[in-house]
């Protein structure tokens, strides 16, 4: 890979951006630079990356001279704002808001599944919503085996999917609660601590959220399959990292439990766990953390005739987030790819 790389990271300061930096530094990702931008707030601010401090520059226009890849998590209106200036300065934007995961000019990747879709950006590529990504990084080789005609899965998804301020808000009720003190809920419309919300983002007019239409359609996207048919319900729970997704598959052709755990255990980025006479299977504390996408509980949906369930666990920060994006960026770097057309 080339070692002269200049990289942005945009959103530097927050939860995501965080995470970023140290997963540049934990892959040894080979730059000669690394510039943190955020908003002004921020600017002065001190952040790390493989041993270095850094500080913090303002998000402008002109951020983006010289720049090689500008790594996003600053928030959709940011991402619209400002990746088409640094993809016309000839920067190559990993976005990981939902500005431009739909965008039909916009490649939307999960580099263990659609790698080979990077090869027509235009200077902004997507990063999946993180509910997303696991599902994408366990479905795929299932797909490529006998070809998944419908999934219905359910999300159980952590607090730290929407921010600092909501880990701070499930953190302050367990206590309050655990006090025998009311709780106050700024964040969610309801008390999170000890409790389960089936609603992320908004409502739309069909009855299912923002969040439960985004995995319907960036499946189809990612798959390249428009035939797929998905539907999923999203619940947040209360656990602070980890999403955890029960998954139901629908194939044309058969495969046993047995086969689909041997499909799996070979796939890039997955590890199966799957011992339930050990009491051994995915939990969100064992995927908090890790780079892995976790897999148990497989086994046969026995009501319909080529069916399969499984459990599907990952950290929607890391994986779900800021590693995919290296990932993405790692790529477009093996496949030449670190340029504007």
């Amino acid at each position: 890979m080339k070692k002269d790389l200049v990289v942005a990271v945009c959103g530097a300061t927050g939860a995501v951006g965080q995470e970023m930096l140290q997963v540049l530094e934990q892959r040894d990702f080979p730059y000669s630079k690394v510039i943190p931008l955020a908003s002004a707030r921020s600017v002065g601010k001190k952040v790390t990356c493989k041993g270095e401090e850094l500080t913090v520059a303002e998000l402008t226009e002109d951020s983006f001279n010289g720049v090689d890849l500008a790594l996003f998590s600053a928030g959709g209106a940011t991402s619209l704002k400002f990746a088409p200036i640094a993809a016309k300065a000839g920067c190559v934007v990993v976005d990981n808001s939902a500005a431009w995961r739909m965008n039909d000019e916009c490649p939307l990747v999960v580099p263990e599944v659609n790698p080979e879709d990077l090869d027509w950006h235009k200077g902004i590529v997507a990063n999946p919503n993180c509910s997303t990504i696991q599902m994408m990084v366990a479905l795929k080789p299932i797909h490529d085996e006998a070809r998944i005609k419908r999934v219905v899965v359910s999300t159980y998804q952590a607090v730290s999917g929407t921010g600092q301020k909501a880990i701070e808000e499930l953190e302050n009720q367990a206590r309050r609660l655990m006090s025998g003190q009311p709780v106050v809920a700024d964040v969610y419309p309801h008390q999170i601590a000890f409790n389960c919300l089936p609603h992320i983002d908004v409502f739309m007019d069909n009855g299912y959220t923002k969040e439960e239409m985004k995995m319907v359609n960036e499946t189809v996207k990612i798959m390249g399959d428009p035939s797929i048919k998905v539907t999923a319900t999203c619940v947040r729970v209360p656990v602070f990292y980890s999403h955890s997704e029960a998954i139901n598959i629908e194939t044309e052709e058969k495969l046993t439990a047995n086969d689909v755990r041997a499909l799996l255990a070979k796939s890039p980025g997955i590890i199966v766990e799957d011992y339930p006479e050990k009491n051994a299977y995915p939990m969100p504390v064992m995927a908090a953390g890790d780079d892995a996408t976790y897999v148990g509980r497989i086994r046969e949906d026995e009501t319909i005739e080529n069916g399969i369930n499984m459990w599907v666990v990952s950290d929607n920060i890391r994986k779900g987030a800021a590693l995919n994006t290296i990932q993405i960026a790692e790529t477009l770097i093996e496949r030449d790819l670190v340029r504007v057309p």
